[in-house]
């Protein structure tokens, strides 16, 4: 079963591959000598800049909130991850209505300067390459964030306050010692902020930057020629593939090992005055600018402006939403618990372990791509149905997948398979072998011990996973955009089709849904952190 369940997941990323050695006409060649320098160029430069920006604004954040003490650290803890509940898209249109012409910004600073025109003075274009990178870091930073400060919280006590007995202060510290023992925890985290910045397609498509996935969704819709599409995910893929590469590597060259299990809590640097209250703006600008802006402006809209109405349509969108989020939760908890414990049961088939790492890989393939994996072989078996059934028994059968809810999901399923599976292999990994045996010796199944041991001690971590995973189908609009059923609208399409109309004041209704959503499964996360050093000690 898993082995077939990997080759279900891979059919996608397959079909993507297979597209290089078909023929897609003069569409590749034009794409060749156009754009795809420009794809190419833009999106280095996005994952150059991003990269950076969630690196140093994660780490410093989760130094500062783990190993200092200053007014507000606690608060700050929770704080910092809020901007995880909000889609990278969502600030783009809100910080474009902010900072355009007409926006309060420029009107403050006219006002107060004096100035008549746009010919009076320069400002920044937000919709640009370098306001695709900001959006992208407000929204991302938390994870780097996330897996830093689990990181530092691991770390012994020992290990740190040896360095400061050998005279090392606070800076050196945390370069010498903390950062390299972090360092594994702090690439995984940046490699995951580089795979969700590749999958954008709000944010860069709404300020006009050309990347890979724009280029895809305008080359298949656009241009009608999903062949070329697919080769331009192909291409895509081999960024995700460095990108993967890169990070194994990274962790291979240097490896830190801790020789103490004293996790007990150590003892927190002391900020005091001016070092206290620039630790408090780090914390408080992230947060500021990620979350509190966004959300004020957006309560804003809905609550003081006639444009902004709860329709009745929103309470469909939102079902659709709720609909496919819940499918896919349960779907993707069920299938990442079969692969989990047949891993535990067979860890030692090397084909089972190749066939669970397929399975794993969907979350480094953007949205886009995935959905040009689903399409193309889906249509293929619907004409070969419709085909047969028409020549045997002249009946038209139309599209029995393409463009239909199962399709949708299975994209889902697809992208999001590796949250639930590695939360749930962690859970099932907490289980001591012994219950195992246990189990055997009272005659219970395999089956019988996974549903009536296993399970009840894995719930917490069956329902984190749930949560993550439902949030993402939340969230997802690149893959839902391509392969929802037509008129079948979600919350994501509608904010999306809003604010690319122009007409953010009446996305800001479903935009406030999507982000009530996104806030239950980050308080949870922060809760569970906040008790991890508490169940170690």
């Amino acid at each position: 079963m898993t082995l077939a369940i990997a080759a279900l997941i891979a059919l996608p990323i397959l079909s993507v591959l297979g597209s290089v050695f078909t023929a897609s006409g003069d569409v590749w060649r034009h794409l060749v000598e156009t754009v795809l320098g420009r794809y190419i160029l833009n999106s280095l430069w996005l994952m150059l800049g991003v990269g950076s920006g969630v690196m140093v604004l994660g780490v410093a954040t989760a130094w500062l909130v783990t190993m200092c003490r200053f007014r507000g650290k606690g608060l700050w803890e929770v704080l910092l991850l809020l901007p995880l509940a909000a889609p990278a898209y969502l600030l783009a249109y809100i910080y474009t209505d902010i900072l355009d012409y007409f926006g309060w910004v420029q009107q403050l600073l006219r006002g107060f300067f004096g100035w008549q025109s746009a010919q009076d003075y320069w400002f920044p274009n937000v919709r640009s390459l370098w306001g695709a990178m900001v959006m992208l870091v407000l929204v991302l930073y938390p994870y780097v964030y996330l897996l830093a400060r689990v990181a530092f919280l691991e770390q012994s006590v020992t290990t740190l306050e040896a360095s400061r007995v050998l005279g090392c202060g606070p800076w050196k510290s945390f370069w010498a010692i903390a950062l390299p023992l972090a360092r594994p925890a702090i690439t995984a985290g940046v490699a995951l902020a580089l795979m969700e910045t590749l999958n954008d397609f709000g944010t860069v498509q709404y300020f006009g930057v050309e990347t890979f996935t724009t280029g895809i969704y305008r080359t298949w819709f656009g241009l009608g020629a999903p062949q070329a599409a697919a080769q331009l995910a192909a291409v895509l893929m081999l960024f995700i593939g460095g990108l993967l590469v890169l990070e194994k590597w990274s962790r291979h060259q240097a490896q830190y090992y801790q020789t103490s299990n004293n996790y007990n809590k150590p003892q927190a640097y002391e900020l005091a005055g001016w070092r206290a209250f620039l630790a408090t703006v780090v914390c408080a600008v992230p947060v500021l600018l990620g979350f509190v802006v966004p959300v004020g402006t957006l309560l804003e809209m809905a609550f003081n402006r006639p444009q902004a109405q709860f329709r009745s349509q929103f309470w469909e969108f939102a079902q659709h939403s709720f609909v496919l989020a819940s499918l896919t939760a349960v779907l993707a908890v069920a299938i990442a618990l079969v692969l989990a414990y047949g891993q535990r049961l067979n860890g030692n088939l090397w084909l089972l372990q190749l066939g669970i790492r397929i399975s794993s890989l969907g979350y480094a393939i953007p949205g886009s791509v995935i959905a040009v994996g689903i399409l193309i072989p889906i249509g293929q078996f619907d004409n070969a149905i419709a085909n047969f059934f028409r020549e045997q028994f002249n009946i038209s059968t139309g599209l029995l997948l393409s463009g239909t809810i199962t399709a949708l999901v299975f994209a889902y399923l697809v992208r999001f398979l590796a949250v639930s599976f590695g939360t749930v292999e962690t859970s099932l990994g907490k289980i001591k072998p012994t219950l195992d045996d246990a189990s055997r010796s009272l005659g219970y199944t395999p089956l019988r011990t996974l549903i009536q041991v296993h399970t009840p001690l894995m719930w917490s971590g069956l329902l984190t996973a749930a949560m993550l995973v439902f949030v993402d189908v939340m969230k997802e609009l690149p893959a839902t955009l391509v392969i929802r059923p037509f008129n079948f609208d979600t919350l994501a399409i509608k904010v999306y089709q809003y604010a690319s109309d122009e007409r953010l004041v009446e996305a800001s209704v479903p935009a406030l849904i999507i982000l009530a959503v996104g806030l239950i499964p980050v308080i949870f996360l922060s809760w569970r952190i906040a008790h991890a050093r508490d169940e170690q000690t």
